[in-house]
C-alpha cells in the first residue's frame, strides 16, 4: 500500500505546477534550468530511478502557453557522444511512470542509452491549462476543441527541439516520439504529415473516435532517409469507442505501400491505459533493432 501511495505521490509532484515543483520536486539532486535549488523537502532525494531530473520552463507564444520539459540523461553521460532522445507526451504522468521503468531497461541492457523528455502541462484539468486535446489532436467536427496538432508540431521544430538541442548531447537524426490515447493520435497525424521530425513513433491505444476519417483519408508525406520506423499499439482490452477506430486504421494502413516501416502489437491481457509502459518496451525494442521486419 505504501509502495501504491508513493507512486501516486510522485506522479502527482512531477505534474504539480511551477508552485508545487518549486516547494516539493526541486531536491539538491534537482536542477531547474542549469540552476541548482535546495530546498527543506527532501521526500524524492531517495528516488534514485527520478533523481538527476532537470526541469525547463518554455513559453510557446503561438500556443499561448507554458510547458514544462522534465529531462533526465542516461548512466555515464558524456557530452561528446551523440545520444537517441524520447519525448514522453502526457509528460506529468509518462515521465515518472516510464522513466523509472527505463533505468531497468538500461540495467538489462535491452535498450540502447537515450536522453528522456517529458513534455507536462503542469496538471490534469483543461480549465488549469492541460491542452492535450488541443494540442494533441487533428480536426474534427464532433469537437470545437480539437484541431492543434499542427501547431504543436511547430512548437516541437521551433521551440522544443532546439532548446534540448542545445543544451543537450542529442542526436538529432534519432528522434522519437511517445504518444498515450489522444498522444498516440499526435505520434500518428506527425508521421502522416510531417515525419521528419522524428526517426521513431510509438503510438500506444491511439484515440481517432472523433477523426478517424482524416488519418484514413490522408496521404503520407514522403519522409527523408532513414526510414523512418513505426510502432503502434492496440491493446486486446482496450474500450470499444478507441479499439475499434485504432483497429480501422492498422487494417488500412497494414495493407498500404507505406514510406516507413510498421509494427503492429496488441498486448494480451492489457487495456487503455495498463498498456504504455508495454507499448513503451516492445516499441523502443523494435526501433533500435533495424533487422526486424515490419509487421
Amino acid at each position: 500500500m505504501q509502495a501504491r501511495y508513493f507512486f501516486f505521490l510522485i506522479c502527482y509532484l512531477l505534474s504539480a505546477g511551477p508552485a508545487s515543483s518549486q516547494s516539493l520536486l526541486l531536491t539538491s539532486a534537482t536542477v531547474v534550468d542549469g540552476k541548482n535549488q535546495q530546498t527543506a523537502d527532501d521526500r524524492l532525494t531517495q528516488m534514485q530511478s527520478l533523481t538527476g531530473t532537470t526541469r525547463h520552463e518554455i513559453h510557446v507564444p503561438e500556443l499561448q502557453h507554458t510547458y514544462y520539459l522534465y529531462v533526465r540523461l542516461p548512466e555515464g553521460y558524456d557530452h561528446n557522444t551523440r545520444y537517441p532522445v524520447i519525448y514522453l507526451l502526457d509528460g506529468g504522468i509518462t515521465y515518472p511512470l516510464l522513466g523509472a521503468y527505463y533505468r531497468y531497461l538500461e540495467l538489462a541492457g535491452e535498450i540502447p542509452k537515450i536522453i528522456m523528455v517529458g513534455i507536462s502541462y503542469g496538471n490534469d484539468d483543461w480549465a488549469q491549462g492541460n491542452m492535450r486535446g488541443r494540442d494533441f489532436t487533428a480536426p474534427s467536427d464532433q469537437a470545437e476543441h480539437y484541431g492543434g496538432a499542427a501547431k504543436f508540431q511547430a512548437a516541437f521544430e521551433q521551440h522544443f527541439f532546439p532548446l534540448i538541442e542545445e543544451k543537450y548531447a542529442v542526436d538529432s537524426k534519432r528522434r522519437i516520439v511517445f504518444g498515450q490515447s489522444l498522444g498516440g493520435q499526435f505520434v500518428l497525424h506527425a508521421l502522416l504529415t510531417r515525419p521528419e521530425l522524428f526517426w521513431g513513433y510509438i503510438a500506444s491505444n491511439p484515440a481517432l473516435h472523433r477523426n478517424l476519417e482524416l488519418f484514413l483519408e490522408t496521404t503520407p508525406a514522403a519522409p527523408p532517409e532513414p526510414q523512418r520506423r513505426v510502432f503502434v499499439s492496440s491493446a486486446e482490452l482496450d474500450m470499444p469507442r478507441f479499439k475499434q477506430p485504432a483497429q480501422a486504421w492498422i487494417a488500412a494502413y497494414s495493407k498500404r505501400q507505406t514510406p516507413w516501416a510498421l509494427r503492429i502489437r496488441e498486448p494480451a491481457g492489457h487495456n487503455h491505459f495498463s498498456a504504455a509502459p508495454d507499448a513503451f518496451r516492445q516499441g523502443l525494442l523494435w526501433i533500435f533493432d533495424e533487422q526486424q521486419p515490419a509487421q
